[in-house]
């Protein structure tokens, strides 16, 4: 089988039968002028047998992937050569749901649908992966960029393929082929943990924890000491049993509090007894070169092994770098080169989730900021160089030249203000400012004296204002809640009339997120104008106003 590169690419095809296998069409159209009918790339095929893919639960389906090897063209009626086989899909994403492109997660099965580990284009044996379609991010490649950069220096992260992808005979664009982060051997290698594991070495580890956004599978976790909430992604929240919860817990807390002392560099009783230092630094150096509006505070994955295998709390691995290099979630920020965002919580002090406590402690500490500066000054002469990263870019863009045609002729509205060349010479000119402006602070990094008060739950209701606004394909709401309550949180005409639910339920202490895509109950788009939404509890409702612009 053919050597794969990185930046690979491949062709996902998906088809609607609900009665046979689809015969592979050997056209499929893109718009009214322009049709696919093959490519030097690869070609996966999946058949979800007339089933809609949703996001509440997974269909199964037939995928057949179709690769010639490199430098050969692949076309949509040729031999499925590289996996001919069952998944199970489902969309995935948060606000990305809201886009007109989907994401979608899926699991490789046998024919009994028990999980089937297999080599997709080159990549290890796993069932579980994702195919991510780039639709905010113009240049399609930051998210494969910062993954490359995390593994070549040493840090595991998700492997990719580049792919594009038809749905139902309708062609989707442009997508990338990932592995979904979780416990393996071929991806974050800490021990398996079964439920027996509840005494000695072995309720020490392995586990993953994060901060996310609270959607998706197997979604729980808990409140610490120190009001700062952690999720538990391994083992799952349905599979970790109350022993192995207690142990995790009471180490985060014990950090926590030790993360409160004077002195928080001491070897035996601050951070380095409990963390992966190195761990820490080169996740600090990943997110900083980025600039990743969402370090350390969102898609933030942490592991602990055994104690017999280090046992301490390690960074990584890196997730979800499309707000980064550049792009950034508010206008004003975009493409800005300075600030740490270390410091998110001081220049966005309205923003949250909020940086924990202990992330801005470790970051300005001054024995954390040598062991950065050593570790940058060994990282930006070759792998982190500016003209290495240069060449990985120029490769990708090189590698996709087809694909993003076809990408953005689907998306028009994807190529936002300017052309794609215009949009990857901003993001390398913002490379080589950002890597200057690092370059003249690094000496400073400890120089800002910071001893934050560690964060607290919610102490009262809050309601704050959806961003964008005005918006047009969505809009996100946070609010905050003192205590568990019952919740009802909808949209309302000025009439007074409700057009949308989004959440009612019993929810609780804890912040929270809504999306509105600017849809009534019955998925039917309304029409522009100005809406109120309000967060009813028994105790208090709060509104606010916002603007719908078709």
């Amino acid at each position: 089988m053919a050597k794969f590169k990185h930046f690979s690419l491949c062709i996902f095809i998906v088809f609607f039968n609900e009665f046979a296998l689809s015969q592979v069409p050997s056209t499929i159209p893109i718009n009214a002028t322009t049709s696919f009918t093959s490519s030097n790339l690869p070609i996966i095929i999946i058949d979800t047998f007339g089933q809609a893919i949703k996001d509440e639960y997974r269909v199964q389906a037939n995928m057949k992937i179709i690769y010639n090897g490199e430098g050969t063209r692949n076309n949509l009626t040729d031999f499925p050569n590289n996996y001919d086989g069952w998944i199970d899909i489902e969309l995935r994403g948060s606000s990305s749901l809201a886009y007109p492109k989907k994401q979608y997660r899926f699991e490789t099965q046998d024919s009994l649908r028990n999980n089937f580990n297999v080599s997709l284009l080159g990549l290890p044996r796993e069932n579980d992966w994702v195919l991510y379609g780039p639709y905010a991010d113009q240049s399609l490649i930051r998210n494969v960029l910062a993954y490359k950069l995390s593994n070549n220096i040493g840090r595991y992260a998700s492997r990719t393929r580049f792919c594009e992808l038809v749905v139902n005979n309708d062609y989707r664009g442009f997508y990338v082929l990932m592995e979904k982060i979780k416990r393996d051997r071929n991806r974050v290698n800490v021990s398996r943990m079964e439920s027996s594991d509840i005494n000695g070495d072995a309720v020490t580890g392995g586990y993953m924890i994060k901060f996310d956004k609270e959607k998706g599978e197997n979604v729980g976790g808990w409140w610490s000491n120190s009001g700062i909430f952690y999720q538990y992604h391994y083992p799952k929240a349905n599979e970790i049993v109350a022993e192995q919860k207690k142990y995790i817990r009471d180490f985060m807390n014990q950090f926590e509090s030790a993360m409160t002392r004077t002195n928080i560099s001491d070897p035996d009783v601050g951070y380095p007894k409990y963390i992966d230092v190195e761990s820490f630094v080169d996740h600090f150096i990943l997110c900083e070169y980025s600039k990743n509006i969402d370090s350390y505070r969102i898609s933030n994955y942490m592991f602990k092994d055994r104690d017999s295998k280090g046992g301490k709390l390690a960074e990584g691995p890196i997730w979800d770098f499309n707000l980064a290099f550049g792009k950034t979630w508010y206008p004003e920020d975009a493409y800005r080169v300075d600030e740490w965002e270390i410091d998110h919580n001081r220049y966005k002090p309205n923003d949250w989730p909020k940086v924990p406590f202990w992330w801005e402690r470790i970051g300005h500490d001054p024995d954390f900021a040598r062991r950065v500066k050593t570790r940058w000054n060994e990282l930006i002469v070759h792998l982190l160089h500016r003209d290495r990263v240069f060449q990985l870019i120029d490769e990708m863009v090189d590698s996709l030249q087809e694909a993003r045609v076809r990408n953005f002729e689907r998306w028009p509205e994807a190529a936002k203000q300017h052309s794609y060349e215009t949009e990857i010479q901003k993001m390398k000119q913002w490379i080589t400012g950002r890597i200057g402006w690092i370059e003249s602070n690094l000496n400073n990094l400890s120089s800002v004296e910071i001893f934050p008060e560690p964060e607290r739950r919610p102490a009262s209701f809050v309601l704050q204002q959806n961003y964008p606004n005005p918006f047009n394909a969505a809009t996100r709401i946070r609010f905050q809640l003192p205590w568990a309550t019952q919740v009802k949180f909808a949209i309302y005409n000025l009439l007074g009339n409700e057009v949308r639910t989004l959440m009612q339920n019993h929810l609780d202490r804890g912040i929270y997120e809504a999306q509105w895509d600017g849809n009534d109950d019955a998925g039917r788009p309304v029409t522009s104008g100005v809406y109120i939404y309000k967060l009813i509890t028994p105790e208090q409702i709060l509104s606010h106003k916002l603007l719908l612009l078709r």
